[in-house]
């Protein structure tokens, strides 16, 4: 009974150890197969030099300004636009380590909504479908925030793909203003009223005085 006990802690111990072993050396060859990071590389107006951001550094710029393109489909939405309404164009190349994989044409300041162009040509040399998406309304904000040149924008709800006019006047978001003109009609609200009751209090008398005068 011993002898058996002993037997079966031996080979536990093995193959602990085994396991253990095989742990030590698989830990090394995932930290090997470990994907390199992502980051994006922007070009286009109002910039010197390539603006080049890593997912190590700046990670949510990077998943920001990567989220605006990563929900294209096989074909395009949208026609392409006029050449005067495409407004300034900013081309994202998406890095895979040092590595260019996918590129695209921003357009943010685009009329009707923000513009994307996927061309054919892609430098993985993997083979699309060139065409024109509509953006998502977060565009211009999310290129901003990433270090382009661009005015802030007060006005984007949401981060769907956008395409309609999208302005929201930046005096409606005053809630000072917003008061201060409900309160400057108030006098004049409380006239109209007052007149209203008058009119049908003097109407009421009015017919109240006729039928005793015709009852009589």
């Amino acid at each position: 009974m011993v002898r058996s006990i002993r037997r079966l802690a031996a080979v536990m111990a093995s193959g602990l150890a085994a396991g253990v072993l095989s742990l030590g050396l698989a830990a090394p060859a995932s930290a090997t197969s470990k994907p390199p990071p992502a980051g994006v590389e922007i070009t286009g107006v109002g910039l010197v030099e390539p603006l080049r951001l890593s997912a190590d550094t700046h990670p949510s710029q990077v998943a920001a300004v990567i989220d605006q393109v990563n929900f294209l489909g096989n074909a395009g939405q949208s026609s392409e636009p006029d050449q005067a309404g495409r407004g300034p164009k900013y081309t994202v190349v998406v890095l895979a380590g040092d590595k260019p994989k996918q590129t695209y044409d921003l357009y943010p300041k685009a009329t009707g909504g923000p513009r994307i162009y996927r061309p054919a040509k892609q430098p993985d040399s993997h083979k699309t479908a060139a065409g024109w998406f509509f953006g998502r309304l977060t565009m211009s904000e999310t290129l901003r925030k990433a270090g382009l040149p661009l005015e802030r924008q007060v006005d984007t709800v949401g981060g769907g793909a956008g395409g309609s006019e999208r302005m929201i006047p930046e005096d409606s978001l005053n809630p000072a203003g917003n008061i201060n003109e409900a309160f400057s009609g108030l006098p004049r609200l409380l006239l109209v009223n007052v007149a209203v009751v008058l009119t049908i209090t003097f109407g009421l008398a009015g017919i109240a005085l006729l039928i005793r005068r015709r009852s009589r």
